[in-house]
């Protein structure tokens, strides 16, 4: 699996969102809804920034969308592992991939945490 974040997404007064600043493999879905919180999250700063001149939205930018991006990357990187199998996985990862699933087929709160995070999390 493989997934690319860059730790800047601010260059001076260039700002990077979406693929151009994180990369995250198709399981889970996460791209598209990691670009539009991105895009949401500068459109937010860079409203307040030229209504009122409030720089707090551009310094905190980053680590904002960072925050959601390593959860999303978590996420996708414990699909990948659960859904696949890998040639160098031996009797021990197969035999908890299937005690994971099993947990995952018998209990609610496992079927809830898997929902929230594929829905997505709260921008």
């Amino acid at each position: 699996m493989r997934s690319f974040v860059f730790e800047t997404m601010r260059h001076g007064r260039l700002f990077l969102a979406g693929d151009a600043a994180h990369i995250v493999p198709p399981t889970g879905a996460k791209g598209l809804n990691l670009a539009a919180s991105d895009v949401a999250y500068l459109s937010d700063a860079l409203i307040a920034f030229f209504r009122s001149g409030a720089e707090q939205g551009l310094t905190g930018y980053q680590a904002r969308a960072l925050a959601r991006i390593w959860k999303a990357e978590r996420f996708s990187w414990y699909l990948t592992k659960l859904m696949h199998r890998f040639p160098e996985d031996g009797p021990l990862e197969r035999r908890m991939r299937a005690a994971e699933l099993d947990y995952l087929a018998t209990s609610r709160a496992m079927q809830t945490a898997i929902a929230e995070n594929y829905i997505g999390l709260p921008l």
